[in-house]
C-alpha cells in the first residue's frame, strides 16, 4: 500500500508563496534540494492542483545540460513519475505520463493508495488541504525557511484538526529545518 505524502517548502510563518504568488525567496540551496530529491525517490505518482502543475510542468522541457547535479537529478525523478492534475479549467496537459481529473475524489485516491506500490505525493496547499481534511495524508514533510513572508498562500489549511507525530527532523547549514510528521 502506498503512502500519500505532502511536502512543502514554507517560510517560518507558514507560507509557500507571498501575497503576489511569488515563491522565489523560498528556493532551496543545493544541500536542501538534494535532500528534497531524496524524499522524492519513493514517489511514483504526483497529484497536483492546476496552479502547482503549471509551476512544475517547466521540468518537462527544462534544459538540464550544464545545470547542477541536483537539478538534473530532480528533473529525472519528475520525468519518471506519473502525474494527475485536478482541474476544472485545464484543457490539456503539457507533459508525458499526465492525466487530468476534473474533481478531487477522496475515494478514488484511497483506491489508488491501496493498489499502488510506490508512494504518492500531493503538491499544492489547496489540494493537500482537501486530502488532509479527508484523512488521506499519511506523512507530511515541511522544509521551513528562516524568513517571514507575513502573508500569502498558507502551507497548511485552516479549520483542519489532526494529531501529528514527529518522526524526524534535520537542520541544514542555511538554517532551513526539515520536520517529518506522521499523521495519527
Amino acid at each position: 500500500m502506498a503512502r500519500l505524502i505532502y511536502s512543502a517548502i514554507a517560510s517560518l510563518d507558514g507560507y509557500v508563496a507571498d501575497e503576489r504568488g511569488h515563491f522565489d525567496r523560498l528556493a532551496p540551496d543545493e544541500e536542501v534540494h538534494a535532500f528534497a530529491n531524496d524524499l522524492e525517490r519513493t514517489v511514483g505518482t504526483h497529484l497536483y492542483g492546476r496552479r502547482m502543475y503549471e509551476v512544475m510542468v517547466a521540468w518537462e522541457t527544462m534544459e538540464t545540460a550544464g545545470e547542477p547535479d541536483v537539478v538534473r537529478d530532480f528533473a529525472e525523478l519528475w520525468w519518471a513519475a506519473d502525474k494527475v492534475v485536478y482541474s476544472r479549467t485545464l484543457k490539456a496537459v503539457a507533459s508525458e505520463r499526465t492525466r487530468i481529473e476534473r474533481e478531487f475524489d477522496p475515494e478514488t485516491v484511497r483506491q489508488m493508495k491501496a493498489i499502488t506500490e510506490r508512494d504518492i505525493s500531493i503538491g499544492g496547499p489547496e489540494l493537500a488541504g482537501q486530502a488532509l481534511a479527508a484523512g488521506l495524508v499519511d506523512e507530511c514533510h515541511l522544509l521551513l525557511v528562516p524568513l517571514l513572508l507575513g502573508g500569502g498562500t498558507r502551507a497548511l489549511p485552516d479549520a483542519v484538526r489532526l494529531r501529528l507525530e514527529l518522526l524526524d527532523e534535520r537542520r541544514f547549514a542555511s538554517g532551513v529545518v526539515h520536520l517529518h510528521y506522521g499523521i495519527l
